[in-house]
């Protein structure tokens, strides 16, 4: 109940919001509630569980077929928490594939996300070196693969477990 569901005009999810700020934008006329909680209430106004945005708000950027800025939170969402070498949805690292230290750059291309006993594990070294294979090749995701991954997947960079949403 902490966190409102926002929905555009058009009623796409846009993202979440405190209640606070869900009831500040229902006051200021900026978005209505869509369903509410039956007996919770934030001042005079019921809980919102999920509010629709008065005016649609356009989203080019999202759309936009430009890469993703590269981060660690960022590979962390594109592999959605799952470690690259054991395949366990424990990953809370990001690991180059190849080390820093022999030049590897540190990209999309080069990045993956895992589990840190496999990040201790594979350590300064390439995952043939370490008999580690990837599960998966690393890959630029564009900002649309991104957005889609936040809103499907519950993350906090320090957590360890990523919740997944079906």
């Amino acid at each position: 109940m902490t966190q409102v569901e926002v929905w555009n005009a058009d009623e796409t999810l846009l993202h979440l919001v405190s209640v606070r700020h869900a009831v500040g934008m229902i006051w200021r006329g900026v978005a209505t509630p869509v369903e509410v909680h039956e007996t919770a209430r934030f001042g005079p106004y019921q809980v919102p569980i999920v509010v629709r945005l008065v005016r649609y708000v356009e989203q080019k950027w999202l759309y936009s077929r430009t890469r993703a800025t590269y981060s660690r939170e960022g590979v962390l969402l594109r592999d959605r928490g799952q470690c690259a070498y054991c395949g366990r949805f424990t990953a809370t690292t990001m690991d180059h594939v190849t080390p820093r230290s022999r030049g590897g750059a540190t990209s999309w291309a080069n990045a993956v996300a895992a589990c840190e006993p496999c990040n201790a594990r594979k350590g300064d070294r390439t995952p043939d070196e370490a008999g580690m294979p990837l599960r998966w090749d690393p890959y630029v995701p564009t900002r649309v693969q991104l957005h889609f991954a936040r809103t499907t997947t519950t993350f906090a960079p320090n957590a360890r477990d990523p919740v997944h949403v079906t």
